[in-house]
């Protein structure tokens, strides 16, 4: 996901942890599907504690990888790592943990919680950690991090989803649907899919930020222009096959599934303690289901509300800064 959350990424990248890959063999998938391994890419922030009780998982948003995760990452920023030991990690399909760009083959159908499984075995296999004190993440990183304390809820200590979703609602599932229409569309042609890549994007950029957003703050340029730059950004970013295998993950989603569509007893079935985080202005991921949830669950709400709509945690990283740290002092 082109996010306006790299700009904070930036300044740290040269004291950055090297990327890791823990290679998971026989991975069985959701839909019963397998592959004989599946390599998942993650970095290491600060140290773990004697009683290795002080891990916090941090999964990647939509098209991310760990890298664009460094900005948040150190004191002062939304998790110190010189408190906590803090483990960032590539969901599955993002072009560095298994991915169908990398397959020879055909590549199965993931889903978020074929993500969450390689990143508990990640957690309990490779690092053997007895638990997480906190998951947390941004927007698909957010969903991750709901399908977590829903498949192991005996596992997390804690949980902050940022403008994610339990489940997607229609509105975001039309934005989604578009994107990858447009992908399939091409292929099946017999076209090149990074063809497709440029309209992709112009709607998904629509969406990250609220229309007031886009007209009071992007910089001059007429829309060739900004059709140009969309052109030359689609040539070098995540390969289309990548990018529509983590839409349909997302379009998936849905923690009710293993409580007969309960959304209610789903959220009863957490254990963690749960500060959900929602941008009420958000054109991508809308607020509605996180906000119901913590409502029927009685876990606290933080509401950013500023203009920027989905890429709010970058906007108001300042409220973030503050709220997240004290929370993850529990």
């Amino acid at each position: 996901m082109k996010l306006f959350f790299l700009a904070l990424c930036s300044t740290a990248l040269w004291a950055q942890p090297p990327l890791q890959f823990a290679e998971l063999r026989d991975f069985k998938l959701e839909s019963g599907q397998g592959l004989a391994s599946c390599r998942v890419g993650y970095r290491t922030y600060g140290a773990l504690n004697a009683e290795r009780s002080n891990a916090i998982l941090f999964p990647t948003w939509f098209g991310g990888r760990s890298e664009n995760l460094d900005g948040f990452i150190g004191p002062g920023k939304m998790v110190d790592s010189s408190r906590f030991f803090v483990i960032t990690v590539d969901a599955l399909a993002n072009g560095v943990s298994c991915s169908p760009s990398q397959s020879a083959g055909s590549f199965p159908a993931i889903t978020i919680g074929d993500m969450v499984a390689s990143q508990y075995r990640l957690a309990t296999e490779i690092l053997k950690l007895p638990r997480l004190h906190a998951v947390m993440g941004i927007s698909m990183g957010g969903m991750q991090t709901y399908e977590w304390i829903t498949a192991h809820p005996e596992f997390v200590n804690l949980a902050v989803p940022i403008v994610g979703s339990p489940k997607l609602t229609m509105a975001d599932l039309l934005l989604w649907q578009a994107e990858l229409g447009a992908i399939e569309a091409v292929q099946r042609s017999g076209g090149d899919p990074r063809s497709a890549m440029p309209a992709v994007r112009a709607m998904h950029e629509f969406a990250l930020h609220t229309p007031h957003w886009l007209t009071t703050n992007r910089p001059p340029a007429t829309f060739a222009e900004f059709m140009a730059r969309q052109q030359a950004d689609s040539q070098s970013g995540i390969s289309p096959l990548d990018y529509a295998a983590q839409l349909r993950a997302m379009m998936a989603q849905d923690i009710s599934r293993r409580f007969n569509g309960s959304m209610e007893s789903a959220g009863a079935a957490v254990r963690a303690r749960v500060l959900t985080i929602v941008a009420t202005e958000d054109h991508m991921v809308n607020p509605e289901p996180a906000l119901a949830l913590a409502a029927s669950a009685g876990w606290p709400v933080v509401k950013l509300s500023g203009i920027c709509g989905h890429q709010a945690p970058g906007c108001e990283a300042g409220t973030l800064n503050t709220r997240i740290p004290k929370f993850l002092k529990q």
